[in-house]
């Protein structure tokens, strides 16, 4: 009556060896490092770069742990925090001597001292949020204005180039905060620009009022328009700070909008608010404009007379110096989009770029009247800049469609990309708010909440296996095996621990008991009416299904109604505690019935339960199982 088949102990034992393996990393906790990233993109990490690490750390009398390369960081650890601030310093001073142009982003971080089979086995350790890490919070503020003002000026030159092509003559076309002006000199060619308008930009309102002589048209952005406008400048720089924010490995960071035009940056683990600090205000832009190629150029190149008027000297990445022009010809404000890829001809790594409206007439006109001469791309990064690539233009090119190659490894033409095309924020933005968590508040803040689920499952344990004896006992064991599903559920799914999440799990602690309550009623409600003891086992199972399912499912409900609806603590909450209640179900029922039926199952004459006090009212004695 009371026996699982095969297949059932089977998933029990994988079941516990899994959760057992996935939890695991959660026990070595974490140990400070450093990390080393690259700050442009014409720098790579290889062995040279790991060599130069140790050689610091070395000639500053600093022992690591360990210093490995680790995908595109990196990382050296230490045994403490005191020696992790002498050995960022030092290798601060040696990778970046100029403190102004830094070439390797040089951060503090915490990682995973979990050992390297686990790791191999993709087996990590929770992320821990702001609350309990340590790390830095900031609040900041969306220039709305701007980001509607840099629209308004985009569509200025879009309507310019459209009524040039269709041959609409303009007296004039300028920007006056977010609205166009546009003058005419009689109505009909007014007329003839409003269709245009209409047709060609949905997102624009035309109202036309007499000017004197003229008419004068004011073109305005709908307030329809305006929301999407403001909405997708405001998702573009969540965007633009997620890639930036890679670069500090931080492990988990929180970026997520509140209000209309604010962003909340939480950065788990990272102790340099300075360092942040640059990493949220990064900027990458393009510039294309021509190589100088006179005689005077060609002397300056070569070091031997200076840079001519009118130009400006920079370095390629083999570090050869070009002279261009100050004229710059386009800038990456016309660019719509920028992908890695691969030239059709040589097969080298490359970087296409899509031009606007504006952006490719500019580009057809110069390259058809500069055939033979070179054509310089300039990445800048912090105000410094390099040539990318300067080819030869060997014909028109239109469409729209730019490429960069050559001495580009595919790393780097992905890594150029993504600065390209989302290195430049839509609107800019200010730090209106600043909040650092030390990790020493942090590890308090972990202890009190250990201290929290450790005293409460010891108290609820207590109480089980004293008021129903060896059934308590097994749903004791349940109960500690549901804390182990959950822990590696966490570390499974990598989601993020707070604090109030780990007050969701002492809650589950005693969501998951309430089960085990009920069925323990239930096997002894069996016994009182005068069940035999496998009977009242299996019955007591079976009846008490239907109420955990009706009351889990009703948590459920509610707790997935907090992450859908929630935010922030309350998300955090409810995450812990809606995997809590599923496995709760597994535990608190299929584990501690399969328990149950390893231990009594086998008897076939089985005279009693060990169940604590059976109390039947109509009898004044009481019957004690045991």
């Amino acid at each position: 009556m009371n026996r699982y088949p095969v297949w059932k102990y089977a998933i029990i034992l994988i079941a516990l060896v899994v959760g057992g393996l996935y939890a695991l990393p959660n026990l070595f906790g974490e140990s400070p490092a450093v990390q080393v990233s690259v700050a442009k993109a014409s720098l790579k990490l290889d062995a040279a770069a790991l060599a130069r690490v140790e050689d610091a750390l070395k000639a500053a009398a600093i022992a690591p742990d360990a210093v490995s390369l680790e995908g595109a960081s990196i990382r050296a650890r230490f045994g403490s925090t005191d020696v992790q601030l002498k050995a960022k310093d030092a290798i601060q001073k040696a990778l970046n001597p100029d403190a102004n142009d830094p070439s390797y982003v040089v951060a503090l971080n915490l990682l995973s001292r979990s050992p390297a089979w686990l790791t191999a086995l993709h087996a990590s350790p929770m992320y821990l949020g702001l609350d309990l890490r340590g790390g830095v919070h900031f609040m900041l503020q969306v220039d709305m204005q701007a980001a509607l003002s840099k629209r308004a000026e985009s569509l200025a030159g879009d309507i310019r180039t459209t009524l040039r092509e269709k041959n609409v003559r303009h007296s004039g076309i300028s920007r006056a905060g977010q609205t166009i002006d546009i003058r005419f000199r009689d109505a009909a060619t007014a007329e003839s620009a409003r269709r245009i308008i209409q047709d060609q930009f949905a997102e624009l309102t035309t109202v036309e009022t007499p000017e004197g002589t003229d008419i004068k048209m004011v073109a305005s952005i709908k307030p329809a328009s305006a929301r999407t406008i403001q909405d997708q400048a405001l998702k573009q720089n969540i965007t633009t700070l997620h890639n930036r924010i890679n670069e500090l490995g931080v492990a988990e960071p929180v970026i997520q909008q509140q209000g209309l035009d604010r962003i909340v940056v939480q950065l788990p683990g990272v102790q340099d608010t300075a360092k942040a600090k640059d990493i949220l205000g990064r900027t990458a832009t393009l510039e294309i404009r021509m190589v100088d190629e006179g005689t005077e150029a060609r002397s300056a190149e070569l070091g031997t007379a200076p840079v001519p008027f009118g130009s400006e000297r920079y370095l390629e990445r083999n570090g050869a110096p070009v002279i261009v022009k100050k004229q710059v010809i386009l800038t990456g404000d016309n660019l719509t989009d920028a992908q890695p890829g691969f030239d059709n001809q040589t097969q080298e790594a490359a970087v296409h770029l899509t031009l606007d409206a504006k952006g490719a007439r500019i580009f057809r006109d110069v390259t058809r009247e500069s055939v033979g001469k070179r054509m310089a791309i300039l990445l800048f990064e912090k105000g410094k800049g390099e040539v990318v690539t300067a080819p030869v233009i060997r014909a028109e090119i239109g469409g729209g469609r730019v490429q960069i190659s050559g001495r580009m490894t595919t790393v780097e033409a992905a890594d150029t990309a993504l600065l390209l095309r989302a290195g430049s924020l839509a609107a800019p933005m200010e730090i209106i708010e600043e909040r650092t968590i030390g990790p020493s508040l942090g590890a308090e803040n972990i202890a009190k909440g250990f201290n929290s689920v450790t005293w409460g499952f010891v108290a609820v344990a207590f109480f089980m296996c004293v008021y129903y004896m060896l059934f308590g006992m097994i749903s004791s064991v349940s109960l500690a095996f549901n804390l182990l599903l959950l822990v590696a559920v966490l570390s499974m799914l990598q989601a993020t621990l707070t604090l109030p999440g780990m007050a969701a799990m002492a809650l589950v602690l005693g969501m998951a008991i309430d089960a085990n309550v009920l069925i323990n009623e239930r096997v002894r409600e069996e016994l009182r009416n005068g069940a035999s003891p496998q009977a009242a086992i299996h019955a007591g199972y079976d009846r008490a299904w239907a109420t955990i399912i009706d009351s889990n499912v009703t948590t459920l409900i509610a707790g997935l109604a907090l992450l859908a609806f929630g935010s922030g603590p309350v998300r955090g909450f409810a995450v812990v505690h809606c995997l809590g209640i599923l496995t709760s179900m597994f535990s608190g029922v299929f584990f501690s019935r399969g328990v149950v039926n390893l231990w009594y199952g086998r008897q076939k004459k089985l005279k009693s339960v060990s169940i604590g006090t059976v109390w039947r009212p109509d009898s004044e004695n009481q019957v004690t199982t045991n």
